[in-house]
């Protein structure tokens, strides 16, 4: 007689969960579901393209002497990028019907790591490669199993609260210790860990500014719109930022608020300087929240009268800024920096993916056996990049919190 094993019973795990990527790139992050995306990057690398300048050879009275345009290869190189999910055997059949559980186990787990992996994909698209979530000074507070961190407010990486989840795995610096954040204080900046694997012990790191990543994540996050739109020095994918390859527009606003003329100096410079003009803002809740403020007396309210109470339901329908070429939709981001406002140019932004990207099906299925366990594991994801022509974009900096 048979064992039971998954091979008997693999049509329990063989479940087609559909191009999943796409369907939650359009439903999960504004963005990312407006930005191109291609599945067929292969090769080693992606070269792409960029000219710098435009033909010399253009005079009058005479015949000008031509020259050549300048043309870059920008290059890209896919990162791995992935969301892992584990379930129980006893869990699977546990939960198969409606008497047993709420959630069918294996449709709860599959959900929740797609929208794990969304959560951390919006946070590498408002972030610039590192893989930083946030930075502190010199020791931790607690205890070397337990540390405390009190994140910075200031400089690149200062503090926000959704880059930081209970459960999530962390690494700081290049140790190879593994710490589970098990509290977060959004007044305080205060995020609790807990030391899961190693012996490196952060209430002796000494003196300095030390980073706290996403486990595995060092250096090692695809290329994201923060970091292409602060760049004023060095290289994007290779092509030495300059005048023709930098943001169209970079506003330090020095703690200024934000106001209506900010908006347009930046609307205007990018397309002074790219002649395109932005077609998305983005900004973190903060902003938001200040620039309903800003337009208050332009809001679109809408009353819709509840009979036979005469009662009214009250809501602002939502805010547009008014470009050269017409109205652009502003949209609030969790993972924009608090002091920041993003104006995007979403046609000159695409994820390039390998192919097959999504659920790891090789094998014939979505969940696999674990050796020596009576697990399943299932794994999302793949390798991609994405890639930012920065000239299209801009960025405010600095605004009053």
């Amino acid at each position: 007689m048979p064992a039971f094993s998954l091979t008997n019973v693999s049509n329990l795990f063989k479940i087609k969960y559909g191009k999943v990527s796409e369907n939650v790139y359009n439903s999960q992050n504004v963005v990312l579901g407006r930005v191109k995306k291609n599945y067929n990057f292969t090769g080693r690398h992606m070269f792409v393209s960029v000219p710098q300048s435009f033909s010399g050879g253009v005079g009058s009275g005479s015949l000008p002497t031509a020259n050549y345009t300048t043309v870059e290869d920008a290059i890209i190189t896919a990162k791995k990028v992935y969301a892992v999910a584990q379930i129980d055997r006893e869990s699977i059949k546990a939960s198969m019907d409606n008497e047993g559980a709420f959630v069918q186990g294996t449709k709860w787990v599959v959900e929740r790591t797609v929208q794990s992996w969304m959560r951390n994909m919006s946070r590498i698209l408002f972030n610039d490669g590192t893989g930083i979530l946030g930075q502190f000074s010199g020791n931790a507070g607690g205890t070397a199993t337990a540390p405390t961190l009190t994140i910075l407010n200031t400089g690149s990486y200062a503090f926000k609260e959704a880059n930081f989840e209970e459960r999530d795995y962390v690494n700081v610096n290049s140790l190879a210790s593994v710490f589970e954040v098990t509290a977060v204080n959004p007044t305080t900046r205060v995020v609790t860990l807990s030391r899961v694997s190693g012996s490196d012990d952060l209430t002796a790191i000494g003196a300095g500014t030390h980073s706290v990543y996403m486990q595995n994540s060092k250096d090692n996050d695809p290329t994201g719109i923060a970091g292409v739109c602060k760049a004023n020095s060095g290289s994007l994918y290779t092509i030495s930022v300059g005048r023709r390859w930098q943001a169209g527009s970079q506003i330090a606003a020095g703690g200024a608020g934000l106001t209506t003329d900010l908006m347009n100096q930046a609307m205007l410079e990018v397309e002074q300087r790219s002649g395109q003009v932005p077609n998305l803002i983005v900004c973190s809740y903060t902003q938001y929240r200040k620039l309903l403020n800003v337009l208050e007396d332009q809001k679109q309210y809408i009353l819709e009268p509840r009979m036979p109470e005469l009662k009214g339901k009250v809501s602002f329908k939502g805010i547009e800024f008014m470009s050269s070429q017409g109205p652009v939709g502003i949209f609030p981001e969790r993972f924009a920096g608090n002091d920041e406002m993003y104006f995007l140019n979403d046609n000159f932004i695409e994820l390039h993916h390998r192919p097959n990207f999504g659920w790891f099906e090789d094998d014939g299925t979505v969940f696999l056996r674990d050796a020596s366990t009576d697990t399943y594991s299932a794994r999302f994801g793949g390798y991609l990049e994405a890639f930012i022509n920065p000239c299209f974009q801009g960025i405010i900096t600095g605004l009053a919190t």
